[in-house]
């Protein structure tokens, strides 16, 4: 049984004390809620304070962040290396979310070094794959990812796929309103885990969790996570509110 991971990717919202102050409520209300794995993704700047409120209230919260570099240190203007998240606390990195992609132009050769970086690091990656509209209505939307994941995990040996985690975002239904129906999603999360399975066979692939995000809100998240092959949700907007993102963790405890 593949417990459920509920990860909030706040994206660039919330400065360091509204950070903490969003955390410190979210505990209040999924602290003692039990079968679910919670975890927040918030920017740079916010994760020392929200590391040491972590430390101090004892909690079990996963701290991730958003983006990594795939060097260790280095002249890397504006970058950020997996040792400097290690030392505060971080435990999970997002990589090749498809704002970095469209938007900063990462392709998947960069999206693969990243990937090792941070399962050669020791964290956990939360990897993200997903199709345009375009596409989708173009009949090439499992195509796209599994392009993506061929690319991405290349050269991945099985023994590291234990701290993979794969979230399917079709790019249409992020920050639009618009989600995937939970048959829709269910279709190509099972075909990822297919993917995977090909790849590392059906043992490995039952234990890899694949996530679903995109406009994953409190009215559609307990029919989304009732699909088999749902393991969870990667959460964008809902996250930033603690009383929305509290009833999708509750969703997935059910």
């Amino acid at each position: 049984m593949r417990k459920p991971l509920i990860a909030g990717n706040w994206k660039m919202y919330k400065d360091h004390r509204e950070a903490v102050q969003l955390v410190a409520a979210l505990w209040d209300l999924v602290g003692s809620i039990e079968g679910v794995e919670v975890a927040v993704c918030p920017p740079f700047t916010s994760i020392p304070d929200i590391s040491r409120l972590i430390e101090e209230r004892s909690m079990k919260l996963g701290l991730g962040a958003q983006d990594v570099f795939y060097e260790k240190e280095g002249a890397y203007t504006g970058e950020i290396s997996i040792p400097m998240l290690k030392a505060l606390n971080v435990d999970r990195v997002i990589v090749g979310h498809s704002e970095r992609r469209q938007i900063l132009g990462e392709d998947d050769e960069m999206v693969s070094r990243k990937l090792r970086a941070v399962l050669d690091g020791g964290l956990q990656a939360i990897l993200c794959c997903g199709e345009t509209l375009e596409e989708r209505e173009a009949g090439g939307a499992f195509a796209k990812v599994q392009g993506q994941l061929d690319l991405d995990l290349e050269g991945l040996p099985a023994s590291d796929a234990g701290r993979l985690v794969v979230a399917y975002e079709p790019i249409w239904a992020i920050g639009t309103g618009v989600n995937a129906t939970p048959e829709d999603a269910q279709e190509m999360i099972s075909f990822i885990r297919e993917r995977l399975s090909q790849r590392w066979g059906e043992e490995v692939a039952q234990v890899i969790r694949i996530l679903y995000g995109g406009s994953v809100k409190p009215d559609n998240a307990a029919s989304l996570l009732s699909m088999p092959d749902i393991d969870g949700a990667l959460v964008g907007g809902a996250s930033l509110k603690a009383a929305d993102f509290a009833e999708i963790v509750r969703a997935a405890a059910i």
